[in-house]
């Protein structure tokens, strides 16, 4: 039982892959990016990874994306601020992140 609340906890500070053609790129590298909880701390996006995965995680790399100004109808509002993790991993190791879970 104390196995599924783990499982639980990771899922809750990885939200989504960030598929983007930077992201691609990074990919050569051997780095794969995602849009975490706001209140994720890099060793908890680690464990995180590593536990869905189940891969070696070599780093972490997190930024915080400032949510834009857009308007819509003519009236202003900004957009939500995003963290997302550049998690690179281990050689030998690789996440296909278009495939589910």
């Amino acid at each position: 039982m104390a196995k599924d609340a783990i499982d639980t906890r990771h899922y809750d500070v990885i939200v989504a892959p960030h598929i983007t053609e930077k992201a691609t790129l990074l990919s050569e590298h051997n780095a794969v990016v995602f849009k975490v909880a706001q209140s994720a701390t890099k060793p908890q996006i680690k464990a995180a990874i590593e536990a869905i995965y189940r891969v070696k995680v070599a780093g972490v790399n997190t930024l915080t994306q400032k949510g834009k100004t857009k308007r819509w109808k003519g009236k202003p509002y900004t957009r939500s601020d995003v963290k997302k993790a550049v998690v690179t991993l281990a050689p030998g190791q690789s996440i296909d992140v278009t495939s589910g879970i």
